[in-house]
Order: C-alpha cells, then structure tokens, then sequence
C-alpha cells in the first residue's frame, strides 16, 4: 500500500475512467492517464480522436459525463488549475489587433498590471526574465498580430510560464509552423523543461519530436489504444491501432537530425 500512495503523490496529473459525451457520440470512452512529476508525456492519435477534448477537460472547459481527474493529488478546481500553464494551438488575431508582445505579456503579469507607469527599461528586464537563455527582447516592440507563425508560438509560452506553473499542457503547439521554426519551438520547450523541472503534456502529430522528448506516450482514438515508451508505442502495430490500417509506419533514424515523418491521413 505504501508504494502505490507514494506514487500517487509523484503525480502530476491522474485520470481515471475519463468519458466524455458530445450530443450524441461519445468522443471519449473511459480513458486512463498519468503524467508523473517533471516528466514530459505525450498523446498522439488522429484529428478527431478526442485530444483537444481531453485537454478541455484537464483545463476545466468541458464537463466530463463520467470519470477522475486529478492534478497533483486534488481534484479539478480553480485552485489547483492556478498551478497550470496551457499553449494552444494557434492563435488566431486580426491585424487590428494592436498591441505590441511587450504590452501584451505586461497585462497577464500581475506586478505589471499598470505597466503605463513603469520605466521601459524596468519592465523589458522582468519580461525577458519570462524566458531564461531565449532572448524575447527583439520581439517587445513588435505588434503580436504581425509575428509569425514560430515567434508567435515563443511569445505564448512566455505567457503560458507566467505565475509559474508546475503543469504544462501544450495543443499541437507548432501547427502551421516552418520546420525550422517547430525544431527550435521544441528546443526550447525542452530547454524550458529542464531549467522549471515542469510536468509536461504534449498533444503532437510530430512523432519525430514526441519520439526524442516524451518519456512516456498514449495513442489515443476515442480511447487508449496502446501506451508505453516511445520504443513501445511507435511501431507499425501499434500506431494502426490507434491511426487505422493505412497508416505509414513510423520509422526512427538514430542519425543526426533523420527523422522520418509518418503519413498521418487526417
């Protein structure tokens, strides 16, 4: 009994017997998670298997209709969601939307709440504290609605890490991002990861990615198809199991930067 309460406790996130009806389908269909402590976890599976509604239930937007979730041992409420950080998917901003990176990660901060009165030079210093070792000074002055796809994605992590979260939920982080844009996206969530010890879910079609980073991954299609290690869940059985039987084997090449990419059909 020990052991089991002790592993409990070095969770940061528990979910048991997760469903999830949406008018008359059940999108998810009793679904079993953990994510320990410091650890990075991903779920991969293909469009419509019920992720982004997983993530809407740990973020507490979408009422279950059976099943647990815990974070770090408490049930789900706004006290505990306090001590998570989410990174969605894109982030969709008219270009009149005018507020430069600056001013818009100023009014998240509380300290910063009445930026006005600050000294420039004093609130640039605190802001680019956000990110450790990832410069976000050049991007200050520049309006959110004009960066890219990649620095849009850094500027939201910033803001993700604002009060310090302990639980990191990122949604298809690096959709509609250049390659070289979604390598350093990821670097820098790894980078992110080892200097905050952060617990880390990873909702990602980039098998690449959650092959080199995630310690453990759940295949998903409505429910669990198959969990495990990376070596264990991405092979060619495996990944039909959760993508169907079309799917392109996912091949990895332990050779400097070769990584095959699976031909996902959705």
């Amino acid at each position: 009994m020990a052991s089991i309460r002790f592993h409990r406790e070095g969770l940061a996130l528990e979910v048991r017997g997760l469903r999830v009806s949406l008018g008359e389908t059940e999108v998810l269909r009793g679904i079993d998670l953990h994510v320990p402590k410091g650890r990075i976890v991903a779920v991969i599976g293909p469009n419509g298997s019920g992720k982004t509604t997983l993530l809407r239930c740990l973020l507490g937007l979408q009422k279950p209709s059976a099943g647990e979730i815990r974070l770090f041992g408490q049930p789900l409420g706004p006290e505990v969601l306090g001590r998570v950080g989410y990174v969605p998917q894109r982030l969709s901003l008219d270009r009149s939307f005018l507020l430069s990176v600056r001013e818009f990660l100023a009014l998240r901060l509380r300290e910063t709440r009445h930026w006005i009165w600050w000294r420039r030079s004093t609130l640039d210093l605190h802001l680019r504290g956000l990110l450790p070792g990832h410069d976000l000074g050049p991007l200050l002055d520049r309006p959110v609605a004009g960066l890219s796809g990649g620095q849009l994605q850094r500027v939201l992590v910033a803001f993700s890490l604002i009060g310090s979260p302990e639980l990191l939920l990122l949604d298809e982080p690096t959709a509609g991002v250049d390659a070289p844009g979604e390598q350093s996206f990821y670097e820098l969530i790894a980078s992110v990861h080892r200097e905050r010890q952060l617990s880390v879910v990873l909702v990602s079609h980039d098998l690449s990615m959650v092959y080199r980073h995630a310690c453990r991954v759940y295949a998903l299609n409505g429910v669990i198809c198959c969990e495990g290690t990376p070596e264990e869940v991405m092979n060619a059985d495996s990944l039909r199991q959760a993508y169907g039987m079309h799917f392109t084997p996912y091949h990895h090449d332990h050779g400097p930067g070769h990584h095959h990419h699976p031909g996902e059909g959705g």
